[in-house]
């Protein structure tokens, strides 16, 4: 049965998508079968792999208000072993779709519709990664009650870690109430600029903070990394030889040998 991990921070700009897009690539590249599931509103990891509306039949959205079964979203994309199941502007109207099915119906969880629907093909895949948006509203709860464990992108820059006490008080709200079983993967360190001592800085005080949660890989701040997905591609096929592209391959490996695979 495979894993499920949420890539998940309330604070923008993080490097979350980024990280889906690429760690999903590099798990498929090393023989891993994954789906990457855009769960962020401005669909941009479905841009990323290269997507566009003629591609796109059915989305996230149309499967958790039960209009299309899952198994109809799924879009392979042209990298190794890895599909996705897009977004698209349909989803912000999630919210008053689930408050409207709540009244009408009492028996009506709506924590819990990712995960109902992703136990159906759960057994198909190593990975489901989750790209979650930068807010701890429905969306992010469905993720990490569907999840068994969940990526925080940090970003190596000044403010590193505001917000992340409000993110783990959410997670162990979740744990308490909705899934006992959500475990934090690891902390990801991102966009780390070695000619800066606040980089440097906030490495050290992250990993102080989180200790062994945190994963050996950085991801360096490069111009590639950001050039990648407007051409539709992973940074492993945009340039393969980057520092970006070793530093995902790094990651993928360190998330494998954490899962004992």
């Amino acid at each position: 049965m495979g894993k499920i991990i949420s890539l998940v921070n309330q604070k923008g700009g993080v490097g979350k998508t980024t990280t889906s897009i690429n760690l999903s690539a590099c798990l498929g590249k090393l023989g891993k079968n994954t789906l990457l599931i855009d769960l962020d509103p401005q669909g941009n990891t479905s841009i990323g792999l290269g997507l566009n509306n003629i591609d796109i039949k059915a989305d996230i959205y149309e499967v958790l208000t039960n209009s299309v079964s899952i198994e109809d979203a799924i879009v392979k994309t042209n990298y190794e072993n890895l599909s996705v199941i897009p977004a698209t502007i349909n989803l912000p109207g999630l919210d008053i779709e689930f408050i409207k099915k709540f009244y009408e119906n009492n028996g009506f969880h709506q924590n819990e519709q990712l995960k109902d629907v992703l136990n159906k093909i759960k057994d198909k895949y190593d990975y489901i990664i989750i790209d979650c948006p930068p807010a701890l509203g429905i969306l992010t709860t469905n993720a990490l009650v569907a999840s068994d464990s969940l990526i925080i992108p940090v970003q190596c820059e000044f403010f590193a870690l505001e917000g992340i006490t409000q993110l783990l008080n959410s997670v162990i709200m979740i744990q308490s109430n909705l899934n006992p079983n959500l475990k934090i993967e690891g902390v990801l360190l991102t966009m780390l600029d070695t000619r800066t001592n606040i980089g440097l800085e906030v490495v050290e005080e992250v990993r102080k903070y989180f200790r062994d949660k945190v994963f050996n890989t950085i991801i360096p701040r490069l111009v590639r990394l950001v050039e990648a997905p407007s051409h539709g591609k992973p940074i492993g096929e945009y340039d393969p030889k980057s520092k970006a592209t070793v530093a995902y391959t790094n990651l993928a490996k360190e998330v494998i040998e954490r899962n004992g695979q």
